[in-house]
């Protein structure tokens, strides 16, 4: 139950899951794996087919897109969740640069709970809203 409670909290100060209640975040904490990555290793790879959604408890990793460093992801930040929605292949390659633990949720799992909770649904969706926002902002603002 401690490991269960420690990925609840790990969810809640993820922008995602901002908007998310506390038995919200405890359903989606039960469908997450947690996986140790070694420094060096691929988590993703640009074109692969996408079925599942990382969340970084702790470690770093660089986004390349097209041979290009384009991102580096920290604690509390997540990536493949256009995945989870609309499954297609992946964007980018995300490459560990530290000892990282990601929590994985996979997509199948994740839709089965967005069909039969869809409050749920219109939560992640404004902390996709929101992360579009801020994104949006660092691009207008240079």
């Amino acid at each position: 139950m401690k490991r269960l409670d420690h990925f609840e909290e790990r969810l809640g100060k993820v922008t995602l899951f901002r908007a998310c209640s506390k038995q919200d975040l405890r359903r989606i904490a039960r469908l997450a794996d947690p996986d140790d990555v070694k420094e060096g290793e691929t988590l993703v790879s640009e074109g692969q087919q996408g079925k599942e959604l990382f969340v970084i408890i702790s470690g770093n990793a660089t986004v390349i897109r097209k041979g290009r460093k384009v991102a580096t992801l920290g604690p509390g930040d997540y990536f493949g969740e256009l995945a989870v929605l609309n499954p297609a292949p992946r964007t980018a390659t995300v490459k560990a640069t530290t000892p990282m633990e990601v929590l994985i949720v996979r997509g199948r799992e994740l839709g089965v709970l967005l069909a039969d909770v869809p409050i749920v649904a219109r939560k992640l969706l404004a902390g996709m809203a929101l992360r579009l926002q801020e994104a949006d902002s660092k691009v207008f603002s240079a």
